[in-house]
C-alpha cells in the first residue's frame, strides 16, 4: 500500500491557508508578536504546499537524452528548498520578530482574540497532522513514526510530517506566551513565544534538510523495500543466489540492478530465466523503472 502525499499536501495546504488568514487577523488586531510570528510560519507553509505539489508535477516529466534517469528527483530539489524556506522565512524571521519586541515591548490589545484564534489554529493544525499521520501508517509497517521519518524516500510526506509537527508546537508555544502575557501583564513573555517558535522551525527545518539532503546526493530505496525485493528474487525458481542488490531513489520510483546466481544449463535457458525474474519483479514492484540484471551461471 502506498501514501498518498498529494492528499496530505492539500490537506496542509487548506489548513495553512485558513490559519494564516486567521493569525494575520489576530496579529492585527492584538499587536501580538508571537502571533505575527505564526501567520508569517502559516504563510510560509501554504508558499511550501504549493512547492511541492509543483515539484511532483516536474517529476513526471519523461526521461530524454539530456536527463536519461528521467526527472524524479525534482520533486527532493524542490523538498529541500521548502527546508530552507522553513528555517529563513519562518525561523529567522521569527527569531528576530521576538528580538525586536524584546527590545521595544508592547502591551497587547484583545489578547483573547488571539487565545481563541490559536485554539482554532491548533484545532485545524490537528486535522492536518492526523490527514498526514493515516498515509504515513499505510507505509511504515512496524516502525516507529521517528524511524519512519529517518527512513523514508517520500520527501514531500517526510516535508508535510516535520511542518505539520513544527506548526503544532509553534501553535503551543505562541498560546503559552499570549496567557503568561495575560497571567503577568508582562508583554516579554509574548516576545519570547516567538522566539521558542524561531528555535523550533530552524531545527525542524535542519532535520528536514538534513533527510532531503542524502536523496539528493543519491540514497538507496527504503530498506524495507530492498529487504522485500532481495527476498522476492532469492525465493524465485531458477534463482540460486542473490550476490548484491543496488537500488537508487528517483522520486517516487527506481533504479535496481542485481547480481544473481542462476540455475540454468544453456544461454537460452539462462536468457529465459532473467526475463522471468525481471518480468515478476516488474509486477510485484512496479516503481521500478530502470532495471539492470547480471547472472552468473551455477557449475
Amino acid at each position: 500500500m502506498k501514501a498518498d502525499s498529494v492528499r496530505t499536501i492539500f490537506y496542509a495546504l487548506g489548513a495553512n491557508l485558513a490559519i494564516a488568514a486567521a493569525k494575520t487577523a489576530g496579529a492585527v488586531t492584538t499587536g501580538s508578536s508571537a502571533m505575527l510570528a505564526e501567520a508569517i510560519h502559516s504563510y510560509a507553509d501554504a508558499g511550501n504546499q504549493v512547492l511541492l505539489l509543483w515539484g511532483m508535477k516536474q517529476a513526471r516529466r519523461p526521461a530524454s537524452a539530456d536527463y536519461p534517469l528521467g526527472w524524479g528527483k525534482a520533486v527532493f530539489f524542490w523538498s529541500f528548498i521548502v527546508a530552507i524556506v522553513l528555517f529563513s522565512l519562518g525561523g529567522v524571521f521569527s527569531l528576530y520578530e521576538g528580538w525586536h519586541k524584546l527590545q521595544h515591548p508592547e502591551d497587547l490589545t484583545n489578547p483573547w482574540v488571539a487565545v481563541g484564534i490559536l485554539v482554532f489554529g491548533l484545532i485545524a493544525e490537528a486535522i492536518s497532522m492526523r490527514a498526514c499521520l493515516q498515509e504515513v501508517n499505510k507505509v511504515r509497517g512496524d516502525r516507529t513514526v521517528w524511524r519512519w521519518f529517518r527512513e523514508s524516500r517520500q520527501s514531500e510526506l517526510v516535508v508535510i510530517l516535520g511542518e505539520d509537527f513544527a506548526a503544532l508546537v509553534g501553535l503551543a508555544l505562541a498560546l503559552i506566551a499570549v496567557l503568561m502575557t495575560i497571567a503577568t501583564g508582562n508583554p516579554m513573555w509574548d516576545a519570547l513565544g516567538s522566539m521558542w517558535i524561531g528555535v523550533i522551525l530552524i531545527v525542524v527545518a535542519a532535520g528536514i534538510g538534513r533527510e532531503i539532503m542524502a536523496l539528493l546526493i543519491g540514497q538507496s530505496a527504503d530498506p524495507k523495500d530492498v529487504a522485500r525485493l532481495r527476498s522476492f528474487v532469492e525465493r524465485h525458481e531458477g534463482v540460486d543466489k542473490v550476490y548484491r542488490v543496488l537500488t537508487l531513489q528517483l522520486g517516487t520510483s527506481m533504479m535496481v540492478a542485481l547480481k544473481v546466481k542462476i540455475n540454468a544449463a544453456s544461454a537460452a535457458e539462462l536468457v529465459s530465466r532473467i526475463n522471468e525474474v525481471e518480468a515478476a519483479m516488474r509486477i510485484e514492484f512496479p516503481e521500478i523503472q530502470w532495471l539492470f540484471f547480471e547472472p552468473d551461471v551455477v557449475d
